[in-house]
């Protein structure tokens, strides 16, 4: 049965589309150098199995090529009061439908062979792995934007493969791409793993440039939240596990 959580402040779910779409997914930079550079190990978090980080994901010279295409995007400032029963969030996004790019990130830069070999965490992820939601976000939190606490919800979909397989998504997966290396100061994200926003119980992930934070979201969602950036830029690149139902 789903964990009673009280208070549940709010959730951020698959976000609503922005009112305009590109007509066209965008022109993505490639993977250079191909990847992965280094053998992804997930290494769980020591306070809980709900957090997992993968180092080295992407090297910092890609971020660099990502963070400069991304910034040619039509990003989209968050409404300043969210609607009933939504976090707070303040900051500026981009979001795609884009299933070749989902496919480009699960097959072709490791993380495939990462989740489903790797003997610690192959039976994390609450079934069987079978691609990223092509439901793609780009974040951008500038000095004085955050995210406040929520949870992430699960969401049913169809992956558009050939035959179209049936999935839920189970665990959230952000990539960051700066870090205080390239200026940017705060940002953490903060789990608090007893549905209270205590400072004696959070756990925080610094954000490390290249670095895949991988969390459990659904019933089983840990509270969280982006905390405010105080200086520089955070951009974050998110997408969703998506496992067989």
């Amino acid at each position: 049965m789903p964990k009673n959580k009280a208070p549940k402040p709010s959730k951020a779910g698959v976000a609503p589309s922005p009112p305009a779409k590109p007509a066209a997914p965008p022109d993505w930079p490639q993977f250079k150098p191909p990847l992965p550079v280094v053998d992804l190990v997930p290494e769980l978090h020591p306070a809980t199995p709900k957090i997992a980080t993968i180092p080295f994901f992407f090297p910092k010279n890609l971020c660099r090529d990502y963070v400069t295409f991304l910034k040619t995007l039509p990003l989209q400032t968050t409404p300043g009061k969210p609607k009933r029963g939504e976090a707070v969030r303040v900051n500026d996004r981009f979001q795609i439908d884009d299933a070749a790019f989902a496919t480009r990130l699960w097959e072709t830069t490791g993380l495939r062979e990462a989740l489903l070999d790797g003997e610690d965490v192959k039976n994390l992820w609450g079934g069987e792995p079978v691609g990223l939601n092509p439901n793609i976000r780009v974040y951008r939190y500038s000095k004085g934007q955050y995210f406040d606490c929520h949870y992430d919800d699960s969401t049913n979909l169809t992956l558009p493969t050939e035959p179209p397989i049936s999935a839920r998504t189970t665990w959230t997966l952000l990539l960051y791409l700066t870090s205080a290396t390239e200026g940017c100061v705060g940002g953490e994200t903060v789990f608090y793993p007893h549905d209270r926003q205590l400072p004696s119980e959070e756990i925080a992930v610094s954000l490390e440039t290249g670095t895949l934070l991988l969390h459990k979201h659904g019933d089983d969602c840990l509270l969280h939240e982006g905390r405010e950036v105080k200086a520089g830029e955070k951009w974050v690149l998110r997408t969703d596990l998506c496992i067989k139902r």
